[in-house]
């Protein structure tokens, strides 16, 4: 077998996701926030969330919504766009899946960033939206929807779509190594978010977390909070 364009795959989608958006993104907007170490005070407490990453969300907190969401757009599309021409490239084989999976370890460790990084979450649907945009789109929704209306536990809205891939492709592809890209790319997800959720776990057990107040700093969580607010209205 020819492992040359699984080696470039694994090059271009680690140097890709290395690209430092929200840095950059900082410098054009001619601000030096602390990316990284941003506290959130979480309402009714003396207890403070810190938020760790370099990601979109971070950037959103700092910049404003509209450099948040581009930021996250833009994070998406540097890991979309290695991986799709490789697919073009090398139909029928899995150089494209080693390409997202990289630009995900990329943007969350990257090179150019001093290995300090995001989460992942916008990298990884920036390559499942090239290996299965269907399945993309229903597993976010639907993690999304089962995380907010049964468990009503905003970090587990914000992960379980990741997690819901790796069923989905087993059943629409039957194939072991997309199932294990899928494995792959949440266990990279999960490792990236150890920090925020021993966070999580700790005001948990303090009784002190409100994670609603602490998501309605970001675009993101806000919308998130919006859905919960309507589903719920529309239950009464």
């Amino acid at each position: 077998m020819d492992v040359t364009p699984y080696v470039w795959a694994a090059i271009a989608g680690y140097i890709s996701g290395s690209i430092p958006v929200s840095r950059l993104a900082g410098i054009l907007l001619g601000r030096k926030a602390a990316l990284g170490s941003i506290e959130v005070p979480v309402p009714g407490t003396q207890e403070t969330y810190t938020v760790t990453s370099m990601g979109a969300a971070a950037a959103s907190m700092e910049y404003g919504a509209v450099a948040g969401c581009t930021i996250g757009l833009v994070d998406i599309a540097k890991v979309f766009l290695p991986v799709l021409i490789l697919r073009l490239l090398y139909p029928g084989g899995y150089a494209h899946l080693v390409a997202a999976v990289m630009g995900m370890v990329g943007h969350n460790w990257p090179v150019f960033g001093r290995f300090k990084g995001g989460r992942g979450i916008s990298s990884a649907y920036g390559g499942l939206l090239v290996v299965d945009w269907v399945g993309a789109l229903v597993c976010a929704l639907g993690g999304l929807l089962f995380g907010l209306l049964v468990l009503q536990d905003f970090i587990f809205a914000y992960m379980a779509g990741l997690f819901l891939m790796i069923p989905w492709l087993w059943f629409t592809t039957r194939d072991p190594i997309y199932v294990l890209y899928a494995l792959i790319v949440s266990g990279l997800f999960v490792v990236a978010m150890i920090p925020d959720l021993r966070q999580y776990l700790r005001l948990r057990k303090l009784g002190a977390v409100d994670m609603g107040a602490v998501m309605d700093t970001t675009p993101m969580g806000r919308g998130m909070l919006k859905m919960m607010r309507f589903f719920r209205r529309g239950k009464t």
